[in-house]
Parts: C-alpha cells; structure tokens; sequence
C-alpha cells in the first residue's frame, strides 16, 4: 500500500550492532541495506524521514571483552563503534545520525523511561536465586557463566543461549557450571531485580499483533511472534547485577543496571533527541509510521517486548511495520564471528575499492527476505560481470558513447516514433510505479529486480535498432533512437539511486543532470534537445577471476584453521626432554596487543606493542605474513617476558610471543583462558 498520504512522517530505525566487533554482510543484507533502500526512497518522495542507527554499547558480551584485554569497557566500545561508523560511512549507509548507547544523553533517557514505568508500578518486584562467584564477589549474569547445555550437551553453552542449538536458556538450566571471571564452581545467592509483567500484556499483544498485523507483516515475522503468544508470555527481567551500563534509578539498586535488552531499543529515542528538539514528533504523533529494521534474531525484542513497553510508558507510537529478514549464509555455512567465517565490511572497502554498489547489488539479489539465502564470490563476481557490467552499464556506456560520437555529446532531437519506440516508451512509463509498490511493500529484491528490467528494456532497444548501422543513410532516425535511450538512462537515475546510489549520482553528472524526485520518474522528455552532455566513463568494472580467488583461499585459509582445531593431524615429533629447573626459568605471561604495525622494508615482521600486565613493551614478531595489523589488536597472548632483548631491522624487541605452527604451516596465537588478567602467570 502506497502509505505517502496516511502518515505525515517516517521514523525508521536501524538494529543497533553491538559494539564488540565490526559489521559483516551478514548485518548488511539482513538489516542495513534494506533500511537504507528504504529510507532513500521516501526522500526521494519528499518525505519527512529519519534514518536511526547507533552502536549498542552495554552487556555482558563487551565486559567479558574488556576482561579477557585487559581494558575497560569504554576502551572496548571506543574502539569498535569507531571501525563500526566508519564502515557504514564509507559505504553510503545514510543515517541522519549514528549514535551511541554509552552516550549521557541516552542514560538519561533510559533512565526516564524505567523511571516513568516504575512510579507508575509497571514492574513487579521479584527476588531469585542467581549464580554468584563467592572469590571474585560478582553474580554471574548471562555470559558470565559457561556450562554444558541440557538440550545438546555443549560444553561452552551460555547462561543465557546454547551457540551450538540456538536454545535460550537461564544460567540455572546449565550442567556444571563454572564462572568465567575465576572458573570456580558458583553458589546460588539470593538477589533482587525488576521485572516487565509480559503475561499481563498478553490480551493486547493479541490483539495488537494476531488480529492487527496478519495481513500486513512479513509471515516470518507474523509466525515467530504468534508462536511466543501462543506458548504464553513470562515475566521477563529488566535489571541485571552489572556495574556497566545504566544504573537502575531507584534506591536499593545499587550495583544494579537496566538489562542491555531493555536500554538499547531506547536507544532510537535517545538518538532523536540527540538529533532534534523536535524529537517528540517522531516517537508521539499517531500520524507518523514507525519502522523497524532488524534480523529474525531480534524479532520477539522488535514485536512484543519493546512494544510492551512503549505501551506501558504511554506516551509512545508503536511500530507499523517490523520487516525483520532471516539470516544470510556464507558459502553454504552460517557467518560465524568466532571462527572468523564472515565477510566483513571493512575489508571488502580495502579489497573492492570504491565497488560500494557492487555488494549492495549482489546483497539485495541475495536478500534473505523470507528465508536464509546464500552469498557465494562466485556468484558475486557473475552478477557483477553479467548484470551490472553487461547489461545496467554496457547500455548507458553505449547511449552515452553513441551521443558523443554522431550529435557532439548534445540530446537529439526525436523524430517521428515507430511502434517500437512507442511500445518503449510506455513500457518505461511503467517501471516507477511497479518499483515504488515493491519498495512501499519492503520486497526490495522484487524493486531491485525491476530496476534491472528497465535497463534491460534499454538494452534490448538499442540493440534491436542498431543506430550504429543506420546513421549514415539515416540520422534522423538515429537520433530518435538515441533520445529515447537517453531519456531511459535518465529515468534509471532516480529509480536505481535508492539501490545504487553511487553509480546512479556518477550517471547524473555524466548526463549533467540536477537531482530529480520520484514524481518525475514517470516523465518521458527528460532530455531536452541540445542538453550537453559530459563526457562518458565506465560505471562498473568487471572483476578478474584472480580478486575471487584471493577471497576464496582468505576462507578456505580460515576453514582449514578452525578444522586443524577439531582434528588430530600429523604432527612434529617431540624434542629431548628437558630439567623442569630449565622450564622454570621461563617468564611466560597473559598480555594484550595494544597496537600493531609492519615493519618498513619487510614482508614478514610486525611491530606489536603489548600491556603485559608487568609493563608495556615493544615486541617484533614474523606473523606479517598470516595477520593484518587490524586484525590482531586487542587480541589477548601468552608472551616470553625474560628474553634477552634482540635488534630486529634496528627495533628492541623485548619478548616473544608464543604462536602454534599447524603441520600445514599457518599460525595461530596461543590464547589464554577466559578470565585470565593481563600479567597472569603461566606455568
């Protein structure tokens, strides 16, 4: 449904990456890139729109982070939501802002919202048993214990999930649990939290959701959320015994913080106040559409629980649309962070410079919209090289070209039409309609697709015609022939800037066109005769089989590493025993990598400096050859602190670290333990 005249403005969020690492296609095609597509298409309509993102910036996973490295939380979230904003900036993500959840201005907010709930007795009160770490004085919340799960038998499960079967569980639920901070044996202590009653809102939620959403949400998103309902909501906690994040604002919570999962969706709020004064408008006028864009992992946090508690705070719209997509695999496996099975955003920028459209392309074809869907290089290199090369660039390089070569670069004049050229230009009338019903619909892989046609109706045209054939013994008709094309690559510019927005804004320079709306796309006399045009350049390149292999081989390096992991492979034969007086004399400690570099003139040396806990020291290690420097700060290592100094390439390197030679050759670092503190004695 075409809403443009329903709502009188848009506000659209983003899901808010966590803050613990860098952003991969996976994010890409399941939230990012729909949302942009989204978002600029609504500009291009006039449409009062704000474009949401921000890094979420608490819970457990970024202080066990900060544990294992030896830093603080805030170092960590520095760190990351730098790489992570940077990364959406290089790529053309459009946000009006993007913001963060350690900002002032969103603990604030946070803790106005619980604030509101609270004194109007939103939440019950409940006191529990909890795992507590008795040598460290922590309870242990969430990813602060491991155990062995009930359901599948892992023995790195979760307190909170099982990684392995997916399964959500409660720290109670595991089998011998341990705490990451000591790996003793927890005791369950009493302690006492805040609760959002969600069986209360039950008869809502059905009706909000079951009975007001059936025909307008995505099935996948409809059938998760009528599943949860259907098996009866539970009481969920909002509050969780950390000291990072946002302090519960109520006396006798102290050493208490509102639960990641309750602060962060706040977090869209708290970026429109950042961003306007005019914010109350986006979130409190029934006359605008809340949209949010999410991946299915996020659906019942996105559906029931924020929803909840818009409703409980009440002064809150509520979301039209959630349109969460399933998840992208890589080369027939699910992205894993852990083992490195990803494409991640900021390498691709340094691999396929200035190729942006290249992945928003191939991501939107390979959208996972209403199931998982695979990302192959292979078929990346193929939709590149058959699509955007040979059919989207190939017409507009020969329109162009052509206009050059027969009318000096100026629009010519269009004589009298054929019935091709007629069936042509009404087929072209058609396309932005079709294109803005997918995109009002959130079917952007089906607008995509009809942006594609277009360039294809282009194609066909100009080849069927020849025009190269018949300037000569007929120019009139030539130039007929060539306005039309003309007035086609014009029309790609507004209804292909949503998906390429690059190379659609390189097209408009060309064809020395001002920025045009989408109510213009319709029109069939774009190009006036006489309009000078620029001078053509090649708007897409085809990619070698040799880039596509380099990135095969990163994985496959990869997928033999964490292999050589699982399986037992020739190894070395041990060397002569050694006195345990020799053994001893070994100085080896937990540190840190605090920053890293190549050594000029070499190949193989990297320059690390390294927080060991005792000192802060320079070491020069021969890994240049398996590791980037980006890729290995803040990596936790086991190093050799006694050593006797050496010069390397005039360097002092003051220890080594310890790295693991698989028979194949590769390197891996020899990692501690979690809960190991920088310094740690190795024995």
């Amino acid at each position: 449904m075409n809403d443009l005249n329903k709502f009188k403005r848009y506000t659209v969020t983003s899901a808010l990456p966590y803050a613990n690492g860098p952003i991969h296609i996976g994010h890409l095609a399941g939230v990012y890139v729909p949302a942009d597509i989204y978002v600029r298409f609504l500009r291009l309509n006039d449409a009062d729109v704000i474009f949401l993102g921000g890094s979420d910036e608490h819970g457990v996973p970024i202080t066990i982070k900060a544990l294992r490295e030896g830093v603080s939380p805030q170092d960590i979230v520095d760190r990351y939501h730098q790489i992570i904003k940077k990364s959406f900036e290089d790529f053309g993500i459009s946000f009006d802002i993007y913001s963060r959840t350690s900002n002032p201005i969103h603990h604030e907010t946070a803790s106005a919202f619980f604030r509101k709930m609270y004194d109007a007795g939103q939440f019950i009160e409940k006191v529990s048993q909890q795992y507590y770490d008795e040598s460290t004085g922590h309870f242990l919340a969430d990813r602060y214990i491991t155990g062995t799960c009930p359901h599948c038998g892992y023995d790195r499960a979760y307190g909170d999930q099982c990684e392995k079967c997916g399964t959500s569980l409660n720290a109670t639920d595991l089998i011998n649990p341990k705490s990451v901070l000591s790996g003793n044996l927890p005791v369950l202590k009493e302690t006492r939290h805040w609760f959002l009653p969600l069986d209360q809102y039950e008869p809502w939620l059905r009706e909000w959701i079951i009975e007001g959403h059936k025909d307008d949400w995505k099935p996948n998103v409809y059938g998760q959320c009528k599943s949860w309902i259907d098996q009866g909501l539970q009481p969920r906690a909002v509050t969780r015994d950390l000291d990072w994040g946002v302090k519960v604002p109520v006396e006798g919570a102290e050493g208490k913080v509102l639960y990641v999962w309750f602060d962060a969706p706040i977090g869209y709020i708290s970026a429109t106040r950042e961003l306007t004064p005019d914010w109350e408008k986006y979130w409190k006028d029934k006359e605008t559409k809340l949209v949010h864009f999410i991946g299915k992992d996020n659906i019942v946090f996105h559906c029931i629980i924020f929803p909840a508690m818009l409703k409980g705070e009440g002064s809150y719209i509520l979301p039209e649309n959630v349109p969460a997509n399933e998840f992208l695999n890589l080369e027939g496996e699910k992205i894993s962070t852990s083992r490195n099975w990803a494409v991640w955003l900021h390498e691709y920028l340094e691999d396929f410079p200035g190729k942006q459209d290249v992945l928003r392309y191939v991501l939107t074809s390979a959208a996972p919209e209403t199931k998982d869907n695979d990302f192959t290089w292979k078929d990346f290199q193929a939709r590149n090289n058959s699509e955007l090369v040979a059919i989207l660039g190939n017409f507009i390089n020969r329109t162009i070209v052509l206009t050059h070569k027969y009318f000096g670069g100026k629009v010519p004049e269009q004589g009298i039409l054929t019935d091709s050229d007629k069936l042509t230009l009404e087929g072209m009338g058609q396309f932005p309609d079709r294109i803005a019903k997918s995109l009002h619909g959130f079917r952007f892989r089906e607008g995509l697709s009809e942006m594609m046609n277009l360039a294809r109706l282009g194609n066909k045209y100009l080849t069927d015609n020849e025009p190269w054939k018949q300037f000569s013994s007929d120019p009139g008709r030539v130039a007929t022939i060539l306005n039309i094309s003309l007035q086609i690559c014009a029309q790609l510019t507004i209804v292909g800037e949503p998906f390429l927005p690059f190379s659609m804004k390189k097209v408009r320079q060309t064809l020395n066109l001002s920025p045009y709306k989408w109510q213009d796309a319709s029109r069939l006399d774009w190009m006036k005769p006489g309009h000078q045009l620029n001078q053509p350049e090649l708007l897409f390149e085809k990619i070698e089989d040799a880039a596509i292999e380099k990135q095969i081989q990163k994985l496959m390096a990869t997928k033999a590493a964490n292999e050589a992991l699982q399986q037992k492979v020739p190894v070395k034969p041990g060397k002569e025993t050694v006195q345990y007086d020799d053994f001893s004399k070994m100085d080896i400690r937990v540190g840190t990598i605090l920053e890293a570099e190549k050594v000029p003139k070499t190949d193989k040396l990297l320059k690390l400096r390294i927080d060991t806990g005792i000192d802060q020291r320079t070491v020069v290690s021969g890994i240049a050859g398996y590791f980037k420097p980006t890729e290995i700060i803040g990596k936790r290592v086991c190093i050799l602190v006694n050593l006797a100094p050496r010069k390397l390439k005039g360097i002092d390197s003051q220890g080594m670290i310890l790295m693991a030679e698989n028979p194949d050759g590769t390197l891996n670092f020899v990692t501690p333990d979690e809960g190991s503190v920088n310094g740690a004695d190795i024995k």
